[in-house]
């Protein structure tokens, strides 16, 4: 539970000498930590050390013969003409950002939505990210665009050098083709903005000194007109310095019409506060800390819920429902509008997504970690709903919004199946697929089984197992289990392109675990293994390994694991408590000294989810599964792959080299492999991209196929 600050300073006080005493050995424990040296993200010992560790990594894994068939495999499918990309709606058009062999670092570009239909679109060039970073000498990674609403001709262009987290900000005009002379520009940096007039936004940003939080975000939200230095925008809002961080928003509907402007206060990464910017000044609003605003659809505000609120005696919601407010009456009073049930949650059920078309709102819902998509209409004061025929087993996700017209597309995909896109008018009922993409590897002879583990305490942790259909079950099957586990965010099935070609052509398995502390089951889900409790994440974890051994699907000497950031957290502390249960483990840009998290990074953003190991009560159930402090002599790990970026500004790449260096003083074997670029994806392009997966697949065919 988490602990409040009158509770936390007495705490402090009736417990005055264990606490001096845990400094005491928090102090001793980071005068004795020998490689601090490598938290010095360009320091040249650490660059050095980078240089030496990335040149003995690549020559092995390199040099098998395997790595070069692996990673043009692989840079075919991510490079294939025919696949499907993301797209969204703009004006009479769609956009997409592109990339493949000719645009390394990609192109911006449009279409019309009926071409878009067809199955060779004609395209048509907004900006072209490779020609842009050559003529400025600067590795640009496009981080996306925001317009202004309705008519989307300027736009806000996100650039961030080699793949951080932080970005420059230029205004584009979308008509002209190009950056606008003396247009909005925001230097290089974690902010936000927002759209409130063409001559106006709404910016959160490093403003200087004393105006980012702890965790390196920022809390003073301004308003910067149009020719004004920044030095002269006016300051509307300011949180706290201890908070995640602050960011504005603009309610605009379907038309274009504001009808509120606001900031979100992000206290923790789980609680916030909302407050509109009122004439007669700013309103924090009647939400529980654990709320968010997410859209406005059928004339009505929408709110999602991630605790059990109580309004008023005759009004009461659970977790995970969406709830809505009529939007006159909401602005006429935010205080005292009541709100109504738009959506609730059944059993081993929880939202997924929304979107508002012009009339009608749209829902995906997760049951048993399987999509549903749902039509929803507001009339006569309630709200029903119609259910999408969509195929049955995948996940669907929303793709674009047509506003104007209450049509939508969809993206459904799953394990075996190639990813499709779905066309669907919500007026007229109509649906029908419009593309499919072509297979990647060959699905014949594999299957995909939902299965259940028993975790420590008795929970079923649902997981899905794509086997080979033949297989015997004698526990010889090569088997790479994944998982994530963290910030309410579900692992839902996607096609396996790129590792289905690699691994699962092959003969092998691969594993996917819905463990607590995701978003498969909604909020209570991932309350389970928060905080406190966040050791609920790995015991599932290995409860699902120890199952897939108990069913003989595969064996301590097959099996790997496999996960990325908050995965490779959790594999971490998988292979630091249960060693003997894996031969093999791939920890992607990972949290593993979580004793110093918080002091790397944007560690200091994720106290909400982990734990403050400042405080002698939460740094004690930290310290209890903290990877790196539990890499230890006499124990025989699984000869990891770890694989960082220097440009992580996100996770600093600093937990991967620490456990890497402190394998290497234990005599264990290990792979290290530091991308410079990347930043908390670890690749910055389709080639990076195509290179970690050959690494990452080579480096298990040798620990798990070999005799």
């Amino acid at each position: 539970m988490k602990t409040s600050l009158l509770f936390a300073a007495l705490f402090s006080i009736a417990c005055f000498t264990s606490t001096a005493c845990l400094k005491e050995r928090t102090d001793a424990a980071v005068t004795d930590d020998p490689f601090r040296w490598l938290e010095e993200i360009d320091g040249p010992r650490a660059l050095a050390w980078v240089r030496a560790e990335n040149e003995k990594t690549l020559g092995v894994l390199q040099s098998d013969p395997r790595y070069r068939h692996f990673y043009e495999q692989a840079l075919s499918i991510l490079q294939a003409k025919d696949r499907i990309a993301d797209v969204s709606s703009e004006g009479s058009g769609l956009e997409q950002f592109w990339r493949d062999q000719n645009q390394v670092r990609g192109v911006w570009r449009r279409t019309m939505r009926e071409s878009d239909r067809s199955q060779d679109p004609k395209w048509e060039t907004i900006l072209d990210v490779d020609a842009l970073a050559a003529a400025e000498n600067r590795n640009w990674v496009f981080e996306g665009a925001n317009c202004l609403q309705p008519e989307e001709r300027l736009c806000l262009i996100s650039l961030s050098d080699g793949g951080k987290d932080a970005v420059s900000i230029r205004e584009f005009d979308l008509v002209a083709k190009t950056f606008v002379a003396d247009g909005f520009y925001l230097p290089d940096g974690k902010q936000h903005v927002s759209w409130v007039d063409s001559d106006t936004l709404l910016v959160a940003r490093d403003w200087g000194e004393g105006t980012l939080t702890q965790a390196g975000y920022p809390f003073v939200v301004k308003e910067l007109k149009r020719v004004q230095p920044l030095s002269a925008a006016r300051e509307i809002f300011r949180g706290e310095p201890t908070d995640f961080q602050t960011y504005p928003f603009v309610l605009r509907d379907s038309e274009g019409h504001i009808h509120a402007t606001g900031v979100a206060r992000a206290i923790s990464s789980v609680e916030s506060e909302y407050v509109v910017l009122l004439p007669d000044g700013p309103v924090k609003l009647n939400l529980p800390k654990r709320a968010e605003i997410v859209t406005l659809a059928c004339g009505r505000l929408l709110v999602k819920l991630d605790e059990d609120w109580t309004p008023s005696e005759d009004n009461r919601f659970r977790a995970g429902s969406v709830i809505s407010y009529d939007l006159d009456e909401w602005k006429q009073d935010p205080l005292r509008a009541k709100a109504s049930l738009v959506f609730q949650p059944g059993p081993r059920q929880a939202l997924s997504e929304l979107t508002a078309t012009k009339n009608f709102l749209i829902l995906t819902i997760l049951e048993n970690v399987q999509s549903k998509a749902f039509v929803y209409k507001y009339d006569q004061g309630a709200w029903s709903a119609t259910p999408i025929p969509l195929p049955e087993h995948t996940d669907v996700s929303l793709s674009a919004t047509y506003v104007e017209a209450d049509r939508v597309t969809f993206t459904v995909s799953s394990y075996l199946r190639p990813t499709s896109v779905w066309y669907f008018d919500a007026e007229s009922k109509r649906l029908e697929e419009l593309k499919k993409t072509p297979s990647a590897f060959d699905a014949s002879n594999h299957v995909v089984e939902q299965l259940e583990a028993t975790s420590r305490d008795g929970t079923s942790i649902p997981y899905f197992l794509v086997r080979p259909k033949n297989a015997r079950l004698d526990g010889t099957i090569p088997t790479l289990l994944y998982g994530y586990g963290g910030f309410q965010v579900p692992l839902l099935p996607s096609y396996l392109g790129p590792e289905g070609r690699l691994w699962l052509e092959q003969g092998n398995a691969y594993v996917f675990a819905n463990l607590r502390g995701g978003g498969e089951f909604g909020p209570q889900w991932h309350q389970a293994a928060q905080e406190a409790a966040k050791q609920t994440t790995s015991d599932d974890f290995i409860a699902v390994a120890e199952d897939l051994i108990r069913r003989k699907i595969t064996s301590p000497r097959r099996l790997g694991v496999i996960g990325g950031s908050q995965g490779g957290l959790l594999v971490g502390a998988a292979i630091t408590q249960r060693p003997e249960l894996f031969n093999a483990a791939i920890i992607q840009v990972p949290l593993l000294d979580m004793l110093r998290y918080t002091k790397l990074g944007a560690g200091a953003s994720w106290i909400g989810e982990y734990g403050d190991p400042a405080i002698a009560e939460q740094r004690a159930w930290i310290e209890r599964y903290s990877p790196y402090q539990k890499l230890v002599a006499g124990k025989t790990y699984p000869a990891p792959l770890i694989l960082t970026s220097t440009k992580d500004d996100r996770v600093h790449p600093a937990h991967g080299r620490k456990a890497a260096a402190k394998l290497a003083a234990l005599g264990q074997p290990y792979f290290y492999y530091e991308n410079i670029n990347g930043g908390h994806s670890a690749a910055a392009n389709l080639m990076e991209e195509a290179r970690q997966l050959a690494l990452e697949y080579t480096y298990a065919w040798r620990r798990l196929c070999s005799e």
